[in-house]
């Protein structure tokens, strides 16, 4: 038997995106988003509120950093989500997060976070949804397999389950893709 919520915003997994970008006096901020996803080949889109500063970075700016929050720093993740950078601007010192320049955007990495995206922005659609082009993907070697590949297991990239408003690591394979699917006749 089956049991229904109703209308719920509810999609699995839902990443948690950790948007940084530099504020008009040049000092870095960043916020956590868990509505973004890819929008297109080599595009991200990101559903952001118009009263966030990172919004207003990203729209003045044109380039902002995505990196994929992880279970060692749950808290600091979360932190930069309930705070706003509109009343908090030195929220990422106060997370004790560190960033350094990207090398592709004029925007922040936070050091503390595996792998990000650099991205450069493309358009904002008439709902608000935020466009962006990835121009890189940057990884820290310690995330990286025996290939070169990133593995997201090591990485240890979390997600928000909207149902329970909790965190969830990501990273166990069950299977290969493009490929198992081949299996059945």
């Amino acid at each position: 038997m089956r049991k229904n919520f109703g209308k719920k915003t509810w999609l699995f997994p839902c990443p948690v995106l950790i948007i940084a970008t530099y504020n008009e006096d040049g000092t870095a901020n960043a916020m956590n988003a868990a509505w973004g996803g890819i929008y297109d080949t080599n595009q991200i889109m990101l559903c952001l509120s118009d009263d966030h500063a990172t919004t207003k970075n990203i729209l003045r700016n044109k380039e902002f950093t995505v990196s994929f929050a992880d279970a060692a720093h749950v808290a600091e993740a979360d932190y930069v989500g309930v705070v706003s950078g509109n009343d908090v601007p030195d929220k990422l010192q106060r997370a004790h997060l560190h960033v350094v320049k990207a090398e592709h955007v004029a925007a922040p990495l936070i050091e503390e976070f595996a792998i990000a995206l650099e991205c450069r922005l493309d358009h904002v659609n008439e709902d608000g949804i935020i466009v962006g082009n990835i121009v890189n993907v940057s990884a820290d070697e310690s995330v990286l397999d025996e290939k070169g590949n990133v593995d997201i297991g090591k990485a240890g990239i979390i997600s928000y389950n909207s149902a329970a408003h909790d965190y969830r690591v990501l990273g166990q394979k069950v299977g290969n893709a493009f490929s198992d699917g081949k299996k059945i006749k």
